[in-house]
């Protein structure tokens, strides 16, 4: 078992205060957006052997298991992260499996850099998230139902957004949805710019379920992703609660810090928020023009404690113990990797019978990898999340 020194990103749209909160630091005055727990060839997690990446490749099927690496190959298939967003991160969504391995082999073949800033597949795998709330959380997930969607618009009482209320009103679900957000992304830059200004103060003024894109129109003046955001769901997860974001689903973080558990995947097409690149004919083949609950997760308790987030993919999986003060150990001991974060109270992991790994005491956001089949538990006061995956 080996404890985890971890690198924080501090990408523009961070937190200055969440983590360093959790973490019980001072502040450095600049963004601190995520901190990353994992083998992510990006930032690897760092252990008293090394690099996690390299001790994984050094020893794949002792670190991660025979069944696992027959299942995923020699590496750990998920990242896990702290996410502490401070303003909007851009409006994405993902490719499934099939449209990953496509869209990354067509670009290989035709020789785009795997750094240029128009690429789009970084690899050649899917990228299935999941966010728990550790605090109030906002984001925007999945499309609203075009009804909702044009009385949302409609409310505004801009006359540039009519004609995409007309056809919320008058084409089938799929057709209505693609149709505007199509019209949204390729605008005229400067008419677009002006809808989003004046949608924006409508927003300021009407309140209520227009606050949230009053706030997204403060940190991106005129992007076109104002509007697009007004078609999807506003979600605000307590504590806990959770989203699943699959392939084909548009989506954005607004606000708030939480657990992040994704597959090992940097692909993303974004339709907005953003200045980087938004390729709208691809993103088009990706998005799944579909209306719906974005499904809120509330964890399934097991008798043994172990509260799980169910999601339908076998790359991670991640569930927390809630550890109340002299309740018993848990025996964590399985035949996966694992990593187990702690995020609230004081946390102790080890051998429940000491051999070579001593125990280790995590305080909130300390985190630990568990080779496959290394026995562990954890006891003390707290919470504590255990990241696997599936075989």
């Amino acid at each position: 078992m080996d404890r985890l020194d971890n690198t924080v990103r501090p990408y523009a749209w961070g937190s200055t205060t969440a983590i360093p909160r959790l973490l019980g630091t001072q502040p450095t005055g600049e963004p601190q957006a995520e901190m990353w727990m994992g083998a992510h060839p990006g930032a690897p997690s760092r252990t008293p052997r090394g690099p996690l990446t390299e001790v994984i490749d050094a020893a794949p099927e002792r670190e991660l298991g025979t069944e696992a690496v027959a299942r995923f190959g020699p590496r750990l298939p998920f990242l896990l992260k702290i996410l502490a967003a401070g303003a909007p991160l851009s409006l994405q969504v993902h490719p499934d499996l099939a449209q990953a391995k496509e869209g990354y082999a067509d670009e290989e073949r035709r020789g785009v850099p795997i750094d240029a800033p128009h690429r789009n597949y970084k690899d050649a795998n899917h990228k299935p998230e999941l966010i728990c709330a550790l605090t109030e959380f906002d984001g925007l997930c999945g499309f609203r139902a075009p009804l909702e969607a044009a009385e949302l618009l409609s409310a505004l009482d801009v006359d540039s957004l009519k004609p995409y209320v007309d056809l919320l009103h008058a084409r089938p679900e799929d057709s209505a949805l693609r149709e505007v957000l199509t019209a949204v992304l390729t605008a005229d830059p400067e008419l677009m710019a002006t809808t989003v200004t004046e949608a924006a103060a409508a927003c300021a003024r009407l309140g209520g379920a227009h606050t949230p894109y009053a706030g997204i129109a403060h940190h991106y003046p005129g992007d076109p992703g104002v509007v697009a955001a007004m078609l999807l769901n506003h979600v605000r997860l307590q504590p806990g609660e959770a989203l699943f974001l699959g392939a084909g689903v548009p989506h954005a973080y607004l606000n708030g810090l939480g657990v992040e558990i994704m597959a090992n995947s940097d692909n993303v097409l974004r339709c907005g928020l953003t200045p980087k690149h938004v390729d709208v004919p691809e993103l088009l083949r990706i998005v799944r023009f579909e209306a719906g609950d974005p499904g809120v997760l509330r964890p399934e308790a097991s008798p043994d404690g172990e509260e799980v987030y169910e999601t339908p993919i076998d790359e991670f999986r991640l569930s927390r113990y809630v550890l109340p003060e002299g309740g018993p150990a848990h025996d964590l001991t399985c035949r996966t990797p694992q990593i187990l974060l702690c995020t609230a109270g004081s946390v102790r992991t080890g051998d429940p019978e000491p051999t070579t790994s001593p125990a280790s005491t995590l305080a909130p956001g300390g985190s630990v990898f568990v080779p496959a089949g290394e026995k562990v538990e954890v006891s003390g006061s707290g919470t504590v999340f255990r990241a696997t995956v599936v075989v």
